[in-house]
């Protein structure tokens, strides 16, 4: 029973990774008229090869605009025909991002009033493209994120001063190209699929201000330790002696548009069609699990332990990304210390029934390990006793990749190729 409860749980999993896709969601939702506009190609993120692939694969030639432009992280670079792959710093922003953010700049405003740039976005696109407002260097920008990284402030938070220093983000891609059509396809890695969020939104109205971004840069306390030319150039607009990044009524957006073609949502949804094949009933447990994993994973074992036993087999999923406090010196990921904990507090609360739980990354990597989570069911903390291993005292040492290793419990996929955060998949059976 447990090997077929692991092989359901890992078809629910592949069924929730490959509905996000990035080649396959492109060549699902791009659809091209019979028109002759002429296309502009830009991709940027960390689907970008996959997805400009997919593109190139539907446009004819002759309706292409000169090459396409593609820009990912050093890891995803691949040949894509008609298009020019360029790789750029992930996490943290370069001089290789930086001279392909202008290339792109440069390309979408030579598009006339009757061509369209195509753009392809996914996750990491933020950092893939820094193209800092005149008078700040690349350095003082990053050096302003960096702050606000060390002082806890939120994505949302990060965003709203980063996107007042660019030129590309909230909505400044889509200024450049006017008058030109523009329509973004999106992959999301973001919770909520907020738009102007994922790569800091630069096709789509930007709803903050730069009174707002000096607000967080004080609240945070580190205004005075931002660059001179960052408090100078936001000041100025404070003052509107700048222009805005554009709003919702902006006309820049009188002739852009947009797919969502792959997020976490989908992604659940695809999952719960799965199951359903493979005969569970399903429930959704959460769509934006967060918090610290090894809580959250002690919150679903006790919400199990209430609803078993069950009379048919059910399977509760969740959506989310999860973080780790760490107080160990580890190894191992969020999915992967979700897993192990969740194993301890099954025992705990005295789950009954048959039961496995899968806690895996969509991108097939956890942490700074090759595993892309953690599998386990009722027998997992007595392999790991039997190897020698105290389950608790090696979650607390954050140390759940080894844990899960001695009990043959480690999710194993391979990078796939995209990343719309994490999937948690509970079979019950009676």
């Amino acid at each position: 029973m447990n090997d077929t409860l692991k092989s359901h749980a890992l078809q629910i999993f592949q069924a929730g990774v490959q509905a996000a896709d990035p080649y396959q969601v492109v060549k699902r939702c791009l659809h091209l008229d019979n028109g002759n506009e002429k296309i502009h190609l830009i991709a940027f993120g960390k689907a970008a090869c996959a997805m400009a692939q997919a593109a190139q694969e539907l446009i004819p030639a002759a309706r292409l605009a000169g090459t396409g432009i593609a820009v990912t992280n050093y890891e995803n670079v691949m040949a894509v025909d008609n298009v020019e792959v360029i790789g750029a710093g992930h996490p943290l922003p370069n001089t290789d991002g930086f001279h392909a953010a202008q290339k792109i700049a440069e390309r979408v405003k030579q598009a006339q009033s009757n061509d369209l740039v195509l753009v392809l976005i996914s996750g990491g696109g933020s950092a893939l493209l820094p193209y800092p407002v005149e008078g700040i260097t690349l350095a003082e920008k990053i050096a302003t994120t960096d702050l606000l990284l060390a002082c806890g402030a939120t994505i949302n938070e990060i965003n709203c001063v980063r996107k007042h220093l660019s030129r590309l983000k909230g909505g400044g891609l889509a200024k450049l190209a006017a008058p030109a059509n523009v329509h973004a396809l999106i992959l999301s890695d973001v919770l909520g699929d907020d738009l102007s969020t994922i790569a800091s939104g630069t096709t789509v109205p930007d709803n903050t201000t730069y009174a707002e971004a000096i607000a967080v840069l004080k609240n945070k306390g580190v205004w005075l330790a931002a660059p001179e030319s960052v408090r100078h150039h936001l000041a100025q607009g404070e003052q509107g002696l700048i222009a805005e990044t554009p709003k919702p009524n902006d006309s820049v957006f009188k002739h852009t548009s947009h797919i969502l073609c792959g997020s976490n949502t989908l992604s659940l949804k695809a999952a719960q069609q799965t199951a359903e094949q493979l005969g569970y009933q399903t429930q959704l447990y959460s769509e934006q699990l967060c918090g610290i994993a090894r809580d959250e994973a002690e919150q679903l074992a006790l919400y199990a332990s209430n609803i078993t036993p069950v009379a048919k087999p059910l399977v509760l999923l969740a959506g989310g990304e999860t973080t780790v406090q760490l107080k160990g010196n580890g190894k191992g990921g969020r999915n992967q210390e979700f897993a192990l904990a969740f194993a301890i507090a099954a025992q705990k609360y005295g789950l009954t029934g048959q039961w496995t739980l899968l806690s895996g990354g969509t991108d097939g990597r956890d942490g700074p390990t090759h595993a892309a989570g953690g599998i386990v069911n009722a027998n997992s903390l007595q392999a790991m006793l039997n190897a020698g291993i105290n389950p608790s005292a090696y979650l607390d040492n954050n140390d759940a990749y080894n844990a899960l290793h001695a009990a043959n419990d480690l999710l194993i996929t391979g990078a796939t190729g995209t990343n719309v955060a994490d999937l948690q998949i509970l079979l019950l059976h009676p």
